[in-house]
């Protein structure tokens, strides 16, 4: 099977027309001379073998091509000849202004939500056009598509066992339909008719624990490893402060306040959309006495660099997440027992069951923007004094849960 380095680095002599360079169950991408790259998959009819071509490399790249094949021998399967489909379906767009096809509806709805989007959302969700409605419906004029055609194109996505990823498509499709509709290109939203109609999924969560002897244990543990000092300076903080991987891992000594023992996160570097990172409030997260002897420690590693934990490759970038699940998988807890994100859920479930905290207090502490009774997400930066007093009641907590093993 190919390999996305091998499709990159493929050339074709000059002596010959073409090299063919296969993949598996009929897939093959064709070099020309000249560097042209195209992907072709096999087809057999009638006791003749004819070809079908999927689009270009590296626009279609080797994952996409694979998924275009499978949908292909799924429609074969199921009695539909790929090439009189493509034949069909190539007629009904002659007629169709290219203004008016899903795909450019699409892109048009995409430009104007992408500037409210981080870079990341952003990034996912054309990625799914791309991967997942584009090669079946972009070509159609968005009028012309019917629920069944579109519930055709989704289910494409479950046959593959992409539940969650099916459920984001028809998501993503009710938006550009929803904008088709108030720019007078469409008269309804055609989505709301396959409701119900995709296989239920039970979405996934970081798994974390929750019962304060096993979550003991786990501090034991974590007290006891042997790796190096900055991964285990960050397993050490982790349950300790309950950030998100991201924003503990990417800590900047500039961020640390040891003489009022406050850590504040940008809001550049939180989970927000454009609109948040940019006007936002930083996020404040109150050090408990622990939690600031943890980062003295550390800083006499570190503290002549940017980062409070550096890659051991370079100090010019922070650790990976990698790092901590890779140190909590040597410690015995494989992703299906706890994660890195999941001391979030852990203290989350704990701060509010055992330590009986306000819960907006915590949901505050977590950077959640959760409403007040008035309708109105509150200030992140409100509630320091009583979080101030949470963490250090929380580290406190877990010291006890450590002395009960």
């Amino acid at each position: 099977m190919l390999t996305e380095k091998e499709c990159k680095n493929a050339t074709c002599p000059a002596d010959r027309k073409r090299a063919r360079f296969t993949d598996a169950s009929g897939l093959y991408l064709e070099v020309s001379p000249t560097g042209s790259k195209r992907w072709f998959l096999k087809i057999y009819g009638d006791g003749k073998e004819s070809r079908l071509a999927l689009g270009s490399y590296p626009s279609v790249s080797l994952s996409a091509a694979r998924l275009a094949r499978d949908r292909v021998k799924v429609g074969k399967a199921e009695g539909v000849d790929p090439i009189e489909a493509r034949r069909q379906a190539k007629k009904k767009t002659e007629t169709v202004e290219p203004t008016s096809t899903f795909k450019a509806i699409a892109n048009e709805w995409f430009g104007k939500q992408r500037k409210m989007w981080s870079e990341t959302h952003a990034d996912r969700c054309y990625r799914q056009l791309e991967r997942d409605l584009f090669p079946l419906l972009g070509g159609i004029g968005i009028e012309g598509i019917k629920a069944p055609k579109l519930l055709e194109a989704i289910r494409f996505i479950e046959k593959r066992g992409a539940y969650e990823t099916a459920s984001r498509a028809l998501m993503l499709c009710g938006q550009v339909w929803r904008y088709a509709v108030a720019s007078g290109i469409i008269e309804r939203d055609i989505t709301v008719d396959l409701k119900g109609a995709l296989t239920p999924y039970r979405g996934k969560h970081f798994a974390a624990i929750v019962d304060p002897e096993e979550f003991g244990k786990l501090l034991i543990a974590i007290d006891n490893y042997h790796g190096g000092v900055v991964v285990k300076s960050a397993l050490r903080l982790a349950p300790l402060v309950f950030q998100r991987p991201g924003e503990l891992r990417g800590a900047r000594w500039e961020e640390v306040n040891f003489d009022e023992s406050m850590w504040t996160i940008p809001a550049q570097r939180m989970k927000r959309g454009v609109h948040g990172k940019e006007y936002g409030d930083p996020h404040i997260v109150p050090l408990s006495k622990q939690a600031l002897e943890i980062f003295k420690f550390l800083y006499a590693y570190t503290g002549n660099g940017e980062f409070c934990f550096p890659s051991p490759k370079s100090k010019e970038r922070p650790i990976s997440e990698n790092s901590v699940r890779t140190a909590l998988l040597a410690l015995g807890y494989s992703s299906d027992r706890h994660t890195w994100h999941g001391f979030r859920a852990s203290a989350r479930t704990m701060l509010d069951e055992q330590l009986e905290v306000d819960i907006l207090v915590i949901e505050s502490q977590l950077a959640h923007a959760v409403k007040d009774a008035n309708g109105r997400a509150y200030n992140r930066t409100k509630y320091i004094k009583q979080r101030s007093a949470m963490m250090q009641s929380w580290a406190d907590f877990l010291d006890t849960l450590k002395s009960k093993e």
